[in-house]
């Protein structure tokens, strides 16, 4: 068995990993790598093997970091099934379609000042019908359903725990008579957090592919964040100002809505206007209210009581173009949750142009930034930024908000991985992590009595 891994290697994007058994190929995710514009289209325009070789994909959740690039797969010749969750799958029917249209759009509207600079136009990665294409070739399965998708593999989906439907494959694999256990963690969820049951654990496996987002770092708790989110809107409010939350549309929109919902409820908010302005984001809500076995008992019983966790006074969800425009003239102080979570594409891009260059709003970050982003280099520091082509002064406060991380701390993945058995567990591959996380989760790791630790390089393969 040949391990090689093709994405999400020293970098949290990209998620995709090759597994060549018993003269078959299984990629595990096919996600888009984020970062620097051009460097991003050329590398996931170019895959690094032929399209049509692959068998089989296995996706672990819907985020366009792990999912996004399948329509591009599709489109240059994979004829094989793509294997998930039924959440994932309804996610990725709303997802990639978005991921298309956005992508053409913002071609679209890039190409408008190409032409007058009389540069030649750019062309979308892929684009929605592309998207419909690949939702044709999804099959869906639930968590703890043993399933078949190459000859020798039986893979079955835990919960991760991370977002709707996302899914620890563990793949027990009998290859020239021998039988070994290959988990891929996919991204690792919290504990206590809302909406989404805990990831569950695993006692055995040969190997482990995991992820290390937060591999040196700890997050506040829920109750923590909370209270950095009551203030911030509370001091915004104070000066008129917006606050601008950056967010993904899938997990932590709906999570940033619930507690929210629960600030209000509490009157611990001032009564503003909260404005959810993604048309995904609508989508994903609709999608989430559809996927109950998903949900922890505390959302249980909050359906259970008929209470909406993700609707209540003076929450407004955005779908119409003209509408979200709207937003751009309001006077009174007011939160906007948009998309993307990087600020790479979409609707918050054209928040942030409006609103960056005024010292009474706020943009406040949810989530992780990778490197080379536009929200990274906003929550750097840059006083500068360019967006869709123009530069912007950032006078805008900045803050941050990690409680809310849908990914597992330090912490949290080391009390998940001390559940494997140290005699079985060969050898652990870290992914999905910048060079410090990496390193740090590695050491932790490693000082625990864990045999071997891999950090792979980008399209570095191991024999298993």
């Amino acid at each position: 068995m040949q391990l090689t891994f093709w994405g999400a290697a020293q970098t949290v994007t990209g998620s995709m990993h090759l597994i060549e058994v018993n003269g078959q190929r299984i990629l595990l995710d096919c996600g888009l790598y984020q970062g620097k514009r051009s460097l991003s289209y050329e590398r996931n325009l170019n895959l690094p093997f032929d399209p049509a070789s692959i068998d089989v994909v296995i996706l672990s959740h819907a985020h366009i970091d792990h999912s996004g690039n399948l329509p591009n797969l599709v489109k240059q010749g994979f004829r094989g099934s793509i294997w998930s969750t039924p959440a994932t799958r309804d996610l990725c029917v709303a997802m990639l379609q978005d991921s298309g249209y956005i992508q053409e759009q913002d071609a679209a509207y890039v190409n408008r000042k190409r032409v007058r600079d009389g540069l030649p136009p750019v062309e979308p990665l892929y684009t929605k019908h592309d998207a419909l294409e690949a939702i044709k070739q999804f099959i869906s399965i639930n968590y703890h359903r043993p399933f078949t998708p190459s000859a020798g593999v039986t893979a079955t989906f835990l919960d991760a725990g991370h977002i709707l439907g996302s899914a620890i494959v563990v793949l027990d694999i009998v290859e020239e008579g021998k039988q070994r256990r290959l988990v891929f963690s996919g991204d690792l969820g919290r504990q206590g957090m809302a909406i989404l049951r805990d990831p569950e654990t695993i006692g055995d496996a040969d190997f482990l592919i995991m992820e290390s987002t937060y591999g040196n770092r700890r997050h506040e708790t829920r109750d923590e964040a909370r209270q950095v989110l009551r203030q911030v809107i509370v001091e915004a409010h104070k000066r008129r100002g917006k606050v601008i939350i950056p967010a993904f549309a899938v997990g932590r929109t709906q999570e940033l809505v619930y507690a929210l919902n629960q600030l209000s409820e509490a009157q611990k908010i001032p009564s503003l206007d909260i404005y959810v302005d993604s048309p995904l984001a609508v989508d994903v809500t609709e999608i989430f209210r559809a996927h109950p076995e998903c949900y922890d008992e505390e959302t249980l019983a909050l359906l259970q009581e008929a209470r909406n966790p993700f609707g209540f006074r003076r929450l407004t969800y955005v779908r119409d173009v003209e509408d979200s425009k709207r937003l751009n003239f309001l006077r009174d102080s007011a939160v906007i949750i948009s998309a993307s979570g990087m600020c790479e594409s979409g609707r918050i891009l054209h928040h942030l142009k409006n609103n960056i260059e005024d010292s009474d709003n706020t943009v406040l970050f949810s989530g992780f930034q990778a490197e080379n982003t536009l929200g990274r280099r906003i929550l750097d520091g840059n006083r500068r930024v360019r967006i869709f082509g123009e530069e912007y002064d950032v006078r805008a406060r900045v803050a941050r908000l990690e409680g809310y991380s849908a990914h597992a701390d330090s912490d949290e993945l080391r009390t998940w991985a001390a559940n494997f058995d140290r005699q079985r567990l060969q050898g652990i591959f870290l992914v999905h992590g910048e060079q410090e996380s990496l390193m740090g989760l590695s050491g932790l790791l490693l000082g625990e009595g864990y045999r071997s630790v891999e950090i792979p390089q980008l399209g570095e393969s191991f024999a298993l």
